[in-house]
């Protein structure tokens, strides 16, 4: 393990040498071997490098892995964010109770490989939710292991997608000394330690003692949890994944967050209400061009459960044309 670290760290001296500065497009970030496996494995050329997080699959990719994978593959897709971290065993499965199959991470990056494609995501987050100076030793802990495990697999990026529990600015203050720890414990083994948002990180929170302001007309008091958490995490530890569907659902312009914080946003989820571009309520040409503009490292598409029934398979499938054809899509 420890050498595999030591490759990763020396692979990534680059990358790593200043978050603050990369100013990489989406369109060099996301692996070009996984193109060329990819070309290999299925015959056919992916046109663009696209990342998806296989958490848009769930049971339908883990039911039977392999084949999943390839069919991915065949769509064009190059890059996998994978979920579904397992705290205790270091093994991949889903968030479902009833799941039952889980996924080394020797297994998985073979399946992977074999298919065409690169894991260099992944999903994970500590299982406690209250972040007090008593338990940083548990995160220190977690992030530890999960490191370890997710250099096996040669991911880029590690994110957590899940919010702790913030209830002022303190709280907001002490969960980033825990972002920038698992970010040191992360970087030192070539790995980028990240946060992805969902809506609630656009709440705003108060300082300790203060007090709402009563007036419903007066300007609103606060500051924005997804600001804390910038503000306060160290831009050569910590990066972020902007999920621009959610940022949109908290009442935000995903387009003036990337503007306002062009080297710590590094990553972006694409997503819609299911398949992208069906809505009309996503701008995706926008999203594409301020994104290159300011040099993300690259992108997931992200699918939820639909509401109509229909598989997964399908709008992952339906949304890899969409990107492929879109001209401002790199």
């Amino acid at each position: 393990m420890t050498d595999r670290r030591t490759f990763l760290r020396n692979l990534s001296l680059l990358t790593l040498g200043g978050l603050a500065s990369q100013k990489l497009t989406a369109s060099n970030a996301l692996s070009t071997p996984a193109i060329d496996a990819t070309s290999a494995a299925t015959g056919i050329e992916a046109k663009k490098k696209m990342g998806l997080q296989t958490y848009s699959l769930g049971q339908e990719l883990l039911r039977d892995l392999p084949n999943g994978l390839s069919r991915l593959a065949k769509m064009g897709y190059t890059d996998l964010e994978i979920f579904g971290y397992q705290e205790k065993t270091g093994q991949f499965g889903d968030y479902n109770p009833k799941n039952t199959t889980f996924v080394s991470a020797k297994d998985y990056k073979k399946m992977a490989d074999d298919a065409g494609l690169r894991i260099s995501s992944s999903h994970l987050t500590p299982s406690v939710r209250e972040y007090t100076k008593e338990n940083m030793s548990q995160f220190e802990d977690f992030w530890k292991k999960a490191t370890d495990i997710h250099a096996e697999l040669g991911v880029s990026y590690m994110v957590q997608p899940s919010l702790p529990r913030i209830e002022n600015e303190d709280d907001a203050k002490r969960v980033c000394e825990i972002f920038n720890r698992a970010g040191e414990i992360a970087k030192a083994a070539g790995i980028l330690w990240g946060y992805h948002n969902h809506n609630n990180e656009f709440k705003r929170v108060l300082k300790p003692g203060e007090k709402p302001d009563p007036n419903p007309w007066a300007p609103p008091k606060g500051t924005y949890i997804e600001e804390l958490f910038i503000k306060n995490t160290d831009p050569d530890k910590v990066m972020f994944e902007l999920d621009v569907y959610w940022t949109v659902m908290g009442q935000q312009d995903p387009l003036e967050w990337m503007g306002n914080y062009p080297d710590r946003i590094k990553l972006l989820h694409i997503k819609d209400r299911w398949i992208l571009g069906d809505s009309g309520m996503m701008n995706f040409p926008n999203i594409f061009k301020k994104a290159y503009e300011i040099g993300i490292l690259g992108y997931y598409v992200e699918l939820e459960g639909d509401p109509k029934g229909r598989t997964q398979f399908e709008g992952v499938e339906k949304s890899a044309a969409y990107l492929q054809n879109a001209d401002f899509v790199r």
